[in-house]
Order: C-alpha cells, then sequence, then structure tokens
C-alpha cells in the first residue's frame, strides 16, 4: 500500500497547495506528537502529507470514529494512514470519563511501538478565526510520555479548501507551519494541568502570524 500512501501524500498537497514552513524545529526521526488546531476533515491528511516519507510511515494521525467508520473514508483511514479511530468525547458516557480512558490507552499503546502521532486538543472543529481551550488529553499524554517532543503545528485555510458540511474541496492555498518543541518536561514537574494547556495552546496560536 505505499504506492497508494504515496499517491494520496501527493494529492492532497496539491490539492490544498500547501507551503510548509519549520521554525526552530526541522523533521527527524525520533517520536514526536504533533498538534494542531483542527477546522476541516482534511486538516490530519494534509499535516501527514507534507511530512517527509519516512516520517509519515511512523506518523498515525488520531481521527473521529464516527465520520471515518464507514466506506473508503475507513479503508484510507486504516490501510493508508494507519488511524487511530477514537470515540469522540461524551459518545460513550455522559461524563466521557469512559471514551477519554480508552482513547488514551490507545494512544499510549502505539506510542510504546515507536509511533508518532498526530492529534486535534481542540477536541473539535473550529471555524478558524481563533483556536479553542485544549481538551485535557494532550495533558495525560504528556505526562505518561515525558520523553517524546510535543510539536505545534498551525494549519491555515484548510476550512477553505474544505469547508464544514461541504463533500468536495475547492483548491486553496493553505500554509503548514511547524513550531519549536515544547519545553522538556523535566521543567515542568510542578506544573498543573491548567498551565500546561494554557501554555500548550499558547506555543500554536503564536503560529498564527508566522
Amino acid at each position: 500500500m505505499s504506492w497508494v500512501a504515496n499517491a494520496v501524500a501527493a494529492g492532497a498537497r496539491h490539492l490544498a497547495g500547501a507551503t510548509v514552513r519549520w521554525l526552530n524545529c526541522r523533521p527527524e526521526e525520533r517520536q514526536r506528537v504533533y498538534y494542531a488546531n483542527h477546522t476541516s476533515h482534511l486538516d490530519f491528511v494534509v499535516l501527514w502529507s507534507v511530512l517527509p516519507r519516512e516520517l509519515r510511515m511512523r506518523t498515525r494521525p488520531v481521527a473521529a470514529r464516527d465520520y471515518w467508520q464507514a466506506g473508503i473514508r475507513r479503508r484510507l483511514a486504516v490501510n493508508v494512514f494507519h488511524a487511530i479511530l477514537v470515540e469522540r468525547r461524551g459518545k460513550s458516557e455522559k461524563d466521557g470519563s469512559h471514551s477519554l480512558g480508552h482513547a488514551l490507552d490507545d494512544l499510549l499503546g502505539a506510542m510504546e511501538q515507536g509511533d508518532s502521532l498526530i492529534i486535534f486538543p481542540e477536541g473539535t472543529r473550529g471555524r478558524g478565526d481563533q483556536i479553542a481551550p485544549f481538551k485535557s488529553g494532550i495533558y495525560h499524554l504528556w505526562t505518561r510520555r515525558p520523553d517524546v517532543q510535543f510539536v505545534p503545528v498551525y494549519l491555515a485555510n484548510l476550512n477553505r479548501v474544505l469547508p464544514k458540511g461541504e463533500v468536495l474541496p475547492v483548491p486553496f492555498i493553505s500554509r503548514v507551519v511547524f513550531g519549536p518543541p515544547l519545553a522538556p518536561a523535566a521543567g515542568r514537574d510542578s506544573e498543573t494541568r491548567d498551565s500546561f494547556l494554557r501554555e500548550a495552546r499558547e506555543a500554536l496560536c503564536a503560529l498564527q502570524t508566522a
């Protein structure tokens, strides 16, 4: 399926007209969690596609099961992107604790195998004009795997390439900006969940004007 993955990656880059910048960060064959803003179903496809091929093969997007679970979407998600399909928070129980716990186990299991991840800490798609506060999942990943780099990635204009509610994408110039990894966890021993989530979000927001 590698030729299919390469073709899909090339098609996604062309469709989105993606320009890519790496700021105080560069592609490396090391384990990372790439966390990005979320405005379109194309987000993880484009982010995944702009990574160098050797990194794509070891990077797994995290996606909502209810959208990617059927038909050609599922075949692409599972066989091409090797995505981790998770229940959206609140789908399993009213407080979301059951779905959150299972999703975290799935992500940690993939990371135990040496894979990198693509996640969207806002938890749902936004309109593209602002980045919403982060859900706690990224914090739990950080505390469980402090040895892994967490890299913010800002995605611009993908909500215009595939607007919410639309099926067919529209060619449009987009941007993918990789920022510097968050500071090592050793410097955050006494940090609270709220302060970590705030700092992680601020690191992503800072890329909006890059």
